[in-house]
């Protein structure tokens, strides 16, 4: 596997071309870091964009949803997707109102997506998922019956094309602006897991999960 997707007209970042990556190394670690995109189709020349829950794997994104959710109907039938992933890292404050910005880190990833349809694929790409949005929670849980699978369209997606784009640092003012007396700099934004919240139909009083203690110890290193 080539260790960078080759540029071209659709996926070539044109805007502060300086901020683009194609490596796979960088856009994997962005996309491994959250779990959450955005997927953007045209149905009879009607644009659509749906977040959804993803996981990764090699050069495969795997989705899932309902088997009568019109994304999933729609995918299924591979068309062409354009998925999007964006990490939030901080608000830029500049000391005028034009040069605000924020730090990010972003795909965009092109491809078509297939229906699995056998159980054996279609459960391995839910774990895939299921450990993407919180690792080791699989294990804790009951597994999907055969009923919840057939209710349940899984679609794989492998990553054709793909781009990145990262913004990092301070703020980028006109010379003659640095002179005002205007507080500027980055507010840095981190999304972080906060005191667990037990069900409160919990037939007994169970410890937190291994999984959830372990993503709190992780955040805070």
């Amino acid at each position: 596997m080539p260790s960078s997707f080759k540029k071209n007209p659709r996926n070539t970042v044109r805007r502060l071309p300086s901020r683009g990556a194609y490596d796979r190394e960088t856009i994997y670690g962005i996309l491994d870091a959250g779990f959450l995109c955005h997927a953007g189709f045209t149905v009879d020349g009607q644009p659509f964009v749906i977040p959804t829950a993803y996981g990764r794997e090699g050069d495969k994104l795997f989705f899932h949803g309902s088997i009568k959710s019109r994304m999933m109907l729609e995918l299924g039938a591979q068309i062409p997707v354009c998925v999007t992933v964006t990490l939030l890292d901080g608000v830029v404050l500049a000391r005028s109102a034009f040069h605000h910005s924020m730090n990010y880190r972003s795909v965009v990833l092109f491809g078509q997506a297939r229906e699995l349809v056998e159980p054996e694929e279609k459960d391995k790409a839910l774990y895939c998922i299921s450990e993407q949005i919180l690792p080791g929670r699989w294990a804790e849980v009951r597994g999907p019956n055969a009923n919840e699978l057939a209710a349940t369209s899984v679609l794989e997606m492998t990553i054709d094309e793909a781009s990145a784009k990262i913004r990092t640092g301070g703020p980028k003012d006109d010379q003659e602006d640095y002179d005002l007396p205007i507080w500027a700099g980055v507010l840095p934004v981190q999304s972080v897991y906060q005191i667990p919240e037990p069900d409160p139909l919990l037939k007994e009083s169970l410890e937190v999960s291994p999984s959830v203690l372990n993503a709190i110890a992780k955040q805070s290193g």
